[in-house]
């Protein structure tokens, strides 16, 4: 099935405890379209940048099945560009730069071939960006996806609000939660987003796995599963872990079609494997070098991971 992707093509400078990169490729729709490469080659990727993107980059997406018709090219201007500097635990990090350019005035216009799409993901933008993507759908999707963070919750509450109840499956991290709905539980929170209007949420908690909640529509009870994360040897840059995560989920969720609860917390896993990969490299370096052989070992090592023969009583 036809997945759109929604975000920022972006350059990044990195630095963490172990190295620093400069101007290297970035944003949310870069690492969600390539996450979900492996499992779907019918992906629209809706963004902006300027003349100064690599075309090799370009190349390498347009290969992995990503249709670039989308992606607006503001000749004589400069593409989104952030920096960070992550601390010793890798869960914090402070932002030193955020460079707009052509993301200040992004106006998404969608090809026609993108307006029947089967599963949308809407990564972190404005609220009214997000909300023009959805204006523009001629169809109703099977899924609508989104991403969204803080920031919108203290500049923008009103609009965001109203995009929220639009989708059907929200991403958001643990802090995010709590500061939407003003619970501490996340189980409270969930509850409170899940009359929001969707009926699937999704809470990541960065090195500790994320939380699936999903509202059966027939008896309103909410389902709830956990996915751990891939504990690893080395961690490197965890840029781009979030979206790359929202990628491997949407990702299979297109390629296999099934929404059922036991459906999404595979799709869940399959997110975490991929966002497991990411923070291995700097960059999207390490997306690009992976095989499908990869990909199924690492979730075989997650079903490893979780796996357990219960007791006879």
């Amino acid at each position: 099935m036809s997945l759109l992707v929604v975000g920022t093509v972006a350059f990044d400078s990195i630095e963490t405890p172990y190295g620093k990169v400069d101007q290297v490729v970035g944003g949310a729709a870069t690492y969600i379209s390539l996450a979900a490469s492996y499992f779907t080659n019918r992906i629209q990727l809706i963004s902006v940048i300027g003349d100064d993107f690599p075309e090799a980059t370009l190349s390498d997406l347009t290969r992995r099945g990503v249709n670039l018709d989308g992606l607006q090219v503001k000749q004589g201007e400069k593409s989104f560009f952030w920096a960070g500097k992550y601390h010793t635990d890798l869960n914090t990090r402070d932002t030193l730069v955020t460079d707009l350019n052509v993301l200040a005035d992004f106006d998404p216009v969608l090809p026609d071939d993108a307006k029947n799409v089967s599963y949308v993901m809407l990564g972190n933008l404005t609220p009214a960006v997000q909300r023009r993507v959805l204006d523009q759908l001629e169809s109703t999707p099977r899924l609508v996806a989104m991403d969204t963070m803080n920031f919108w919750m203290d500049m923008a509450l009103d609009e965001l609000l109203e995009v929220i109840k639009r989708v059907d499956l929200l991403t958001i991290n643990d802090e995010e939660a709590r500061q939407l709905t003003g619970e501490y539980s996340l189980v409270k929170a969930a509850q409170k987003i899940l009359t929001m209007g969707p009926h699937i949420l999704v809470i990541k908690k960065g090195e500790h796995g994320a939380l699936l909640f999903m509202r059966d529509e027939d008896d309103h009870e909410v389902h709830i599963f956990y996915a751990p994360a891939m504990p690893l040897m080395d961690v490197f840059d965890p840029t781009g872990a979030g979206d790359t995560f929202a990628g491997g989920m949407m990702g299979y969720l297109a390629q296999t079609d099934d929404l059922s609860f036991d459906n999404l917390k595979r799709a869940l896993v399959y997110g975490s494997a991929m966002a497991s990969f990411c923070v291995e490299k700097f960059s999207i370096q390490r997306l690009t070098e992976l095989d499908v052989p990869q990909i199924l070992q690492r979730i075989e090592k997650f079903r490893r991971l979780v796996h357990f023969d219960r007791d006879k009583v």
